[in-house]
């Protein structure tokens, strides 16, 4: 069974660059971001750890953890990080995982089920499923899961963005439209009444159609 949007995200321990995690005690009560590379000291995902690491404040005033992984064991996690503060700016200020056993790439579904063996001998080409994006909520359930190909690095500021619809999707009965950014008016979801929109949106809104009503961003100042 592959893994979907809403399943609980499959619990698992792990040696990582900052000890040993249980991820879903890792996770406590906020959001997690799992994101796995293909292969350390390689070019794209150098330049993706680094900009992660840029963003990781960001990402922790919205109450999310970041953890990478890869299939590297710990010990070269260790020594290519330093490669990556000297050719990125910025050092790796969160935890990644040493996958050497293939098994948590394997649990969720980056690698072929069928896969064998350990890291020895593997390069980014045999590994090149594993850039991966898994957003976890506090209710341990997946909510977002993205495959990028080996040769596109990741765009962290989508993710950044998506991450803040959700978190006020969840927070509202809202949804977001085609190219939301956080501050941008919002769409009422259709479950939601106009009676009931009166008394959550009183300043009122704009109806497009009967489903589609625009209102401004909740707690927007």
């Amino acid at each position: 069974m592959s893994i979907r949007l809403g399943d609980v995200a499959p619990d698992f321990q792990a040696e990582t660059t900052q000890g040993v995690i249980n991820f879903h005690e890792w996770i406590g009560d906020g959001w997690a971001i799992l994101f796995s590379h293909p292969k350390d000291f390689t070019p794209v995902c150098t330049t993706e750890l680094g900009y992660m690491a840029k963003l990781a404040p960001e990402f922790e005033r919205r109450n999310c953890k970041v953890i990478g992984l890869s299939v590297d064991p710990v010990e070269s996690h260790l020594r290519w990080e330093k490669d990556i503060e000297a050719t990125q700016g910025y050092a790796v200020n969160y935890p990644m995982i040493g996958d050497s056993t293939l098994a948590i790439a394997k649990l969720y579904e980056m690698l072929p089920a069928d896969e064998v063996g350990t890291c020895e001998g593997r390069t980014a080409a045999t590994n090149q499923t594993v850039r991966s994006v898994f957003i976890i909520g506090p209710d341990k359930k997946i909510k977002l899961h993205l495959t990028y190909p080996m040769t596109t690095g990741r765009n962290f500021y989508e993710i950044l963005r998506v991450l803040d619809s959700m978190q006020l999707t969840a927070a509202h009965k809202v949804a977001t439209p085609v190219n939301w950014n956080n501050g941008d008016d919002v769409i009422i979801v259709p479950a939601v009444s106009d009676e009931e929109a009166k008394a959550k949106f009183p300043n009122g809104w704009k109806t497009v159609t009967p489903y589609l009503r625009i209102v401004g961003q909740p707690g927007k100042n």
